[in-house]
Parts: C-alpha cells; sequence; structure tokens
C-alpha cells in the first residue's frame, strides 16, 4: 500500500475530530500547488487518502491542518499547522497523524 492519508485526535478528550478541514500541497512547486482539500469524517479520518497510491510519487508534501476553523478558541496556539514531509519511497505507505488541542499540536510518521 502506499500514498498518503491521515487521522486528526483531539488530545484533550481522547477523541477524533470531526469535520476539520485539512489540505495537502506539493511544495515542490512554486508556488506550492494544492493536490487535495477535504474535512476528517466522524473517526476523524478523511473519507479517502490525501494521495491514493495510484498517484503515490517521491518529493516534498504539506498538509495544512485548519485547527483554528475548528477549536474557535481566541487564545489558540495556531491557526494552522503544517507538516511538511518527503516522500524518498514512492511504494510505502505514509500516514502522517495529527493530535492537537487549541494550544498543543504534535505529529507523527504512522503505519
Amino acid at each position: 500500500m502506499a500514498g498518503i492519508s491521515t487521522h486528526v485526535l483531539n488530545v484533550t478528550t481522547g477523541r477524533p475530530i470531526a469535520g476539520m478541514r485539512v489540505e495537502l500541497y506539493d511544495v515542490a512547486q512554486s508556488p506550492a500547488q494544492r493536490l487535495n482539500s477535504t474535512r476528517t469524517n466522524a473517526d476523524g479520518r478523511t473519507d479517502s487518502p490525501m494521495l491514493p497510491a495510484q498517484s503515490a510519487r517521491t518529493g516534498d508534501f504539506e498538509l495544512r491542518f485548519y485547527v483554528g476553523e475548528h477549536f474557535k478558541e481566541p487564545t489558540a496556539l495556531s491557526e494552522e499547522v503544517l507538516v511538511r514531509f518527503s516522500i524518498f519511497d514512492a511504494a510505502q505507505h505514509y500516514h502522517v497523524p495529527m493530535l492537537c488541542s487549541p494550544w498543543f499540536f504534535t505529529t507523527y510518521r504512522g503505519s
């Protein structure tokens, strides 16, 4: 399995975040080219991969998580969380989850 997928969890509640806007960009382009824009479902996942296996390729990508739109918290740390990463092996699957709250965010390469 190849491609890029994600999911979003609220670290304050331990629950998935539904309805968060997530976009994928090819940042090797100048300006960056948006490849996908979607919202998370009730399970905090996107209904389809951000980059499907048949479109997988090496390169530099960026996931944008619109946390400010979701939390609507005036004291929030960030409006958008940008996660840049490189794909070196297009045959591998890249799962990039986001764990966040209005004042915290982190990510990792999942499976």
